[in-house]
């Protein structure tokens, strides 16, 4: 049952290809802000997977975040995410990135609860 307070976390490794060299988000060989984003993307979605319907899923909508801390490659980075809100099909998360020193990044995440195939349904009408 989908609930307020539904946590998720998962823990990487900055690697090479993770950097803002590598994914052209900047010049320096430090842990891009576009893939912090995408693992807190990541976790909230993964942590109300079970929660939802049979052929439902959730997109993002919303993301408001702080990149407030480099970390080199090597490091290890925990991502965390907490449900905070949810209004109908819109849910609303706390996320926060840290890695071995201390806080790299936080804010708020939003998604909204879709059925998958009206969705995708909906987003090929596009190509005609």
């Amino acid at each position: 049952m989908l609930k307020v307070g539904i946590e998720g976390s998962k823990e990487i490794f900055v690697t090479e290809e993770l950097t803002a060299e590598r994914v052209g988000s900047g010049l320096l060989p430090v842990y891009a802000t576009p893939q912090m984003i995408a693992l807190m993307e990541n976790v909230a979605s993964t942590s109300v997977e079970g929660e939802l319907e049979d052929g439902q899923g959730t997109v993002g909508t919303k993301i408001e975040v702080s990149h407030v801390s480099a970390t080199p490659v090597g490091m290890k980075v925990i991502v965390s995410t907490k449900l905070v809100e949810i209004d109908r099909k819109r849910l609303v998360f706390k996320v926060r990135a840290v890695d071995e020193a201390g806080l790299i990044g936080e804010g708020i995440h939003e998604r909204f609860i879709i059925d998958n195939k009206k969705f995708m349904e909906k987003a090929k009408t596009k190509l005609s």
